[in-house]
């Protein structure tokens, strides 16, 4: 830990694919760009625009499969026949640094998060309909009928998870979507096991 700095909180966003999660986080970053985030992992191959080591960090199956096994990963999926995973190494290295860190990840992963970190906050985003998500993603033109209807049908399986999650957020409007997660941020920042270092010194 860097002297005279906290340590960085951990906030992780869920939410099914196409429900807006990238959209919402620039917004957030936007306004607040001291939040770092966290670059997952993955074996899937990058969509149109998408950019090496800026959207994810792209591999090859092995090298996943032997970061598994070194236990390289603070949580890690396999969907549609792709893993998606987060590094322990780069989490812990900007908490340290004072960082406040968010993660983009799945259900699992935030299960996970929460069973290593439990002073992390967990936010889940939902689509404002199950047919303005299916809207969404048919507008992405990247995937097949089928694979749509593998999302639409895996959301509602995330649906199952909100329970365990802290905070929960309906993404209709990106703008109030992201002021609420802000403020959200700004809340936890205030928490009592937050600011013990304050007390310390009083």
């Amino acid at each position: 830990m860097i002297k005279g700095k906290k340590r960085g909180q951990l906030v992780v966003l869920s939410g099914p694919s196409g429900v807006g999660k990238g959209t919402v986080i620039q917004y957030v970053r936007q306004r607040r760009p001291e939040l770092t985030f966290s670059i997952s992992y993955t074996t899937r191959k990058p969509r149109e625009g998408e950019v090496d080591h800026v959207h994810y960090h792209y591999v090859s199956v092995e090298t996943f499969r032997q970061m598994i096994e070194e236990g390289a990963f603070l949580e890690y999926t396999r969907y549609q026949e792709n893993y998606y995973g987060t590094a322990k190494a780069d989490v812990e290295a900007l908490r340290e640094q004072g960082q406040d860190v968010l993660l983009d990840i799945e259900v699992e992963g935030g299960s996970n998060v929460r069973r290593l970190c439990p002073e992390s906050t967990l936010i889940f985003l939902l689509p404002p309909s199950f047919e303005e998500l299916e809207a969404r993603l048919r507008g992405r033109k990247s995937e097949s009928d089928e694979v749509i209807r593998g999302r639409l049908s895996r959301a509602r399986e995330e649906l199952q998870e909100v329970p365990n999650y802290d905070f929960l957020l309906v993404n209709d409007h990106v703008e109030q979507t992201g002021e609420e997660m802000l403020a959200i941020l700004k809340a936890q920042e205030c928490r009592v096991s937050a600011r013990l270092d304050l007390l310390k010194e009083m």
